[in-house]
């Protein structure tokens, strides 16, 4: 367990608002931070809008901020709270951590993204560290952002997917190609671990968006 940090009474208490649509969620989060001597839970939102509306009228350092939501997400709340109040620190804490959303919540201003299943201390250590002006992101979604390594195909390699793509069958594209199916199915055994897919559609996913036109 981590050590609680001494707090002395002319340091000023991090001020929190909760954003979640879940009450069970926003229930524990509020325990453990009304647990910590240095912070304060000051508001508790269920939606993105009255999330807006707390900020305008709490003095906030901190905002806990889940990405789905009905109404108004996470991102499109993150972008106006920012701009509204840009001394405010946005953290993100979802379940969610799909690469794509994680850069539209960073360019929309958040400055650090946790997932739900973080330890507890990660959760207290990124609020703190938030208030810092730190950049608390979780190692798994630094890990998403990574670039991944570029994939250079042989041209049957290409052709294979290409027809992966379109739907054919091993039989289909041994036909189009004139080699055996059994051979395309070496193929696509070398092409799924290459771009390091499991199935046909998660193929034709990865051909969409890094096959050129053609």
């Amino acid at each position: 367990m981590t050590a609680e940090p001494t707090t002395n009474a002319k340091d000023p208490m991090t001020r929190v608002l909760i954003v979640d649509d879940h009450p069970l969620v926003r229930a524990g989060l509020a325990g453990l931070l009304a647990a910590a001597h240095d912070l304060e839970v000051v508001a508790e939102a269920s939606g993105g809008e009255l999330a807006l509306q707390l900020a305008d009228s709490h003095e906030l350092d901190v905002v806990l901020m889940d990405l789905s939501m009905p109404g108004m997400g996470g991102v499109e709340a993150t972008r106006r709270l920012c701009a509204a109040h840009p001394g405010v620190r946005v953290v993100v804490l979802t379940s969610l951590h799909d690469p794509e959303k994680v850069t539209q919540a960073l360019r929309a201003g958040a400055t650090g993204f946790l997932l739900k299943d973080s330890e507890p201390d990660a959760v207290l250590a990124a609020v703190r560290g938030a208030a810092r002006g730190e950049v608390p992101i979780d190692p798994r979604v630094a890990q998403a952002l990574l670039p991944k390594p570029s994939v250079a195909l042989s041209a049957r390699e290409e052709q294979v997917l290409r027809r992966i793509m379109a739907g054919l069958s091993n039989k289909q594209i041994g036909s189009e190609l004139g080699i055996a199916e059994r051979t395309v199915k070496v193929h696509v055994g070398n092409l799924f671990r290459r771009i390091g897919v499991a199935d046909r559609t998660s193929a034709a996913m990865w051909a969409r968006d890094h096959l050129a036109d053609g």
